[in-house]
């Protein structure tokens, strides 16, 4: 098994690293918003975070999109700073957003997530990291 690139093991540690520090059950949190990040996202510290908004459809789609403006869920959603790679509607399923963000402020979009898009959406999150230059070095090497 190949190892991975020195900035790609890192990026992976800070990841592993936060998520381990995250509370092991699946119960919102009750304490404070953190403050707004002031973090960039690099190479050594950037993660991707897919984020699934399902939504209610057992709900019109007006009455989800008043709950969403009363939650002040676009005026919060993305955090400042963050990067949007992609924010796309998947028919049936609901809102596919792609950030790129720093592992230490993955706490934050999660907490503005609960404040404003819980009720009219269901949240999954998976966060993951840039892998494409890797992936088509080892294709181009297979060739």
């Amino acid at each position: 098994m190949r190892s991975l690139p020195l900035a790609a093991a890192r990026t992976a540690a800070l990841l592993l690293g936060t998520m381990l520090a995250l509370p092991g059950t699946a119960r919102a949190q009750t304490t404070a918003a953190p403050a707004v990040g002031s973090a960039a996202a690099t190479p050594d510290n950037a993660v991707l975070l897919t984020v699934f908004l399902r939504h209610d459809q057992s709900r019109p789609l007006a009455e989800l999109n008043a709950q969403l403006a009363k939650q002040g869920f676009y005026k919060a959603f993305p955090p400042p700073g963050m990067e949007v790679v992609s924010w796309t509607v998947a028919m049936g399923i609901g809102q596919i957003i792609v950030l790129r963000l720093p592992a230490t402020r993955l706490r934050e979009v999660n907490r503005v997530l609960e404040d404003t898009a819980w009720g009219a959406y269901r949240t999954e999150f998976y966060p993951t990291y840039d892998y494409r230059a890797v992936g088509l070095a080892e294709h181009e090497k297979a060739q």
